[in-house]
C-alpha cells in the first residue's frame, strides 16, 4: 500500500467488512496491494472507455456511478457510501468502462485494487469469493427492481421511494423523526430517479406543505416515515 497516513477517522481497507473473512496472512497481502487516494470534491475517479482494470473501495465520502444518455443528459445509476466496493464489472469481464465514477460535494478518500490482484484473493479464500458474487446478484436485484420501477411507476412514486430508500438506509432517527444528511442537489435526484428537477422541485415542496418532510440544503427530514407516501 502507498506511504499514505490515513487519518479523518479513515478506515484502512482490512476493516471493510468485506474483507473480515480473510485470514491475518491474507489481510497482509491485500495491505500490499491496494493504494490508497485521496480525490477532491467533484473529480472523476474513472470515466468511459478506461480500461477496467481496477476495483475501488470507498473510504469517506460519496461516490455516484453514472452515464449519459445520445442526448447528453445524465443518469444516476448508483450511489455509494462508505465501506462500499464499486467499478467492479473488471471480475466478470469488463475491459472498458461502459460509465463514469465521480465525489459528490465532499473529497473521496479511496482504495484501489488491480482486477487481477482481488482474483488471487478470491482463490485463497473462498468466502471472499461468495460474498462478491453475492454482491453482484444482489446489485443485479436492484437493478432490475428500479427498471421495473421506471417502467410501471409515476414520477412522483419514484422520488417518494428514492427519498424513504435512502432514509432507511442512511438517515438516522430524531426522536420520532428521520435524519437524511446528503449531497445531492434537486437535478443530481431528477437524474437517479429518471424525471426532471422542476419534478423534484414540485414534489419536494407538496411533501413539505404536507408536513411530511422538511429540506434544506443538504439535509430532508421525514416526519414520519409510515405517513411519507
Amino acid at each position: 500500500m502507498t506511504a499514505v497516513t490515513t487519518q479523518n477517522s479513515v478506515a484502512p481497507i482490512t476493516d471493510f467488512p468485506l474483507f473480515d473473512c480473510l485470514t491475518a496472512e491474507e489481510k497482509l497481502k491485500l495491505e500490499s496491494m491496494a493504494e490508497y487516494r485521496v480525490k477532491p470534491k467533484f473529480s472523476y475517479i474513472y470515466l468511459p472507455d478506461e480500461a477496467s482494470d481496477q476495483i475501488f473501495f470507498l473510504a469517506k465520502g460519496i461516490i455516484k456511478i453514472a452515464m449519459h444518455s445520445d442526448d447528453g443528459k445524465e443518469i444516476i445509476k448508483s450511489l455509494f457510501q462508505p465501506l462500499a466496493m464499486f467499478g467492479e464489472l473488471g471480475i466478470i469481464g469488463e475491459t472498458k468502462r461502459q460509465d463514469l465514477a465521480q465525489a459528490l460535494r465532499e473529497e473521496v478518500h479511496i482504495y484501489s485494487l488491480k482486477v487481477e490482484d482481488l482474483k488471487k484473493l478470491m482463490r485463497l479464500n473462498f468466502t471472499l469469493c461468495d460474498r462478491i458474487m453475492t454482491l453482484f446478484g444482489n446489485r443485479l436485484m436492484r437493478a432490475e427492481s428500479k427498471l421495473e420501477s421506471l417502467i410501471f411507476k409515476d414520477a412522483r412514486t419514484r422520488i417518494v421511494e428514492f427519498i424513504k430508500d435512502s432514509v432507511t438506509k442512511s438517515g438516522r432517527k430524531v426522536g420520532l423523526e428521520m435524519l437524511l444528511k446528503h449531497s445531492l442537489t434537486h437535478q443530481d435526484i431528477a437524474n437517479i430517479t429518471c424525471t426532471s428537477r422542476q419534478t423534484v422541485t414540485l414534489v419536494l415542496n407538496e411533501l413539505r406543505k404536507s408536513d411530511l418532510i422538511y429540506f434544506n440544503r443538504g439535509k430532508i427530514l421525514v416526519r414520519d416515515m409510515t405517513r411519507l407516501a
